[in-house]
């Protein structure tokens, strides 16, 4: 352990280690900046007792409570960030007799996401959350019941399909006769689920909020995540009133877009500037946890 890491942790003596949940928000590509987060975990020596998630957040998490450390899943990323190849060949092996077949059509809204993450995401990630290291919590939204659903058993692809599946964008899965769409609608940074689950809760904000001066006109999907984003972000200022984290996090990622999965190294380079910031935050709550 290097001489950052051993000054950032208070010594906890006879005490035992407080318990720390992780909660790792929606935001498409930009929930790269995840993990940054997690090497912070990786570097203290800690890991979390529980993770929620929410869209990409729930992939991301899901990949940590794998057993996936913080440096494990940003090689990954870079390694199809950085093969546009390997990319399109992996999309282009999910066809059957038809693509149309495979994805669902290639109108926006009918992509089959299940199919698409089982090409994609890493193979240490298991078939069902029974396989997990560590209690993982996905979010997802039930369309037609108007509420969150929390899924936490079962089949893993079928829920993180369902959490990250963006409207427009994505079909919506079904989990036992309830249509599911994107978690981050209904709740976009999940923290809330492991207050009194956790000793210290920690909330990672990755949704970003439209840049621009007003003299440029998004086109229509700019405009369509744009506005969710609007609309997350209003969702987790309301809940901000009601609770809040020990620590809250919001990396620097606006200038990116949701479907911004090749810059998987500039978000990763843009957001690392909060891990020492992060360490002595951790160290603190901590502290405090001592004291009490």
């Amino acid at each position: 352990m290097d001489s950052i890491v051993e000054t950032a942790l208070p010594s906890l003596g006879s005490h035992s280690q407080p318990t720390i949940g992780l909660a790792l928000g929606a935001g498409g590509a930009r929930g790269f900046a995840h993990v940054p987060v997690l090497e912070v975990f990786d570097e203290l020596g800690l890991k979390p007792s529980i993770i929620a998630g929410s869209s990409m957040g729930a992939l991301i998490g899901a990949a940590y409570a794998a057993g996936m450390s913080g440096r494990d899943i940003r090689d990954y990323a870079l390694h199809l960030a950085d093969n546009r190849a390997q990319v399109l060949n992996r999309l282009w092996g999910l066809r059957p007799a038809s693509m149309r077949d495979a994805l669902g059509g290639f109108r926006l809204g009918q992509f089959n996401l299940q199919r698409v993450l089982q090409a994609f995401l890493p193979p240490e990630i298991p078939t069902h959350f029974a396989g997990l290291g560590i209690p993982l919590k996905v979010m997802a939204t039930d369309y037609y019941g108007q509420c969150e659903q929390i899924c936490d058993h079962g089949d893993l692809y079928e829920a993180l399909a369902a959490s990250a599946a963006i409207p427009a964008l994505f079909a919506p899965v079904t989990i036992k006769g309830r249509l599911m769409i994107d978690g981050g609608i209904f709740n976009p940074v999940p923290y809330d689920l492991l207050i009194g689950e956790a000793d210290i809760t920690i909330g990672v904000d990755v949704v970003g909020a439209p840049e621009g001066d007003g003299s440029l006109m998004p086109n229509r999907i700019d405009s369509l995540f744009g506005a969710s984003q609007l609309m997350m972000q209003s969702n987790v200022a309301l809940k901000m009133k009601i609770c809040q984290p020990d620590i809250y996090l919001r990396p620097e990622v606006n200038s990116f877009r949701v479907l911004d999965f090749l810059k998987a190294r500039q978000i990763f380079e843009a957001s690392e500037g909060l891990k020492e910031g992060l360490k002595r935050e951790i160290s603190a709550r901590m502290e405090d946890f001592v004291r009490r």
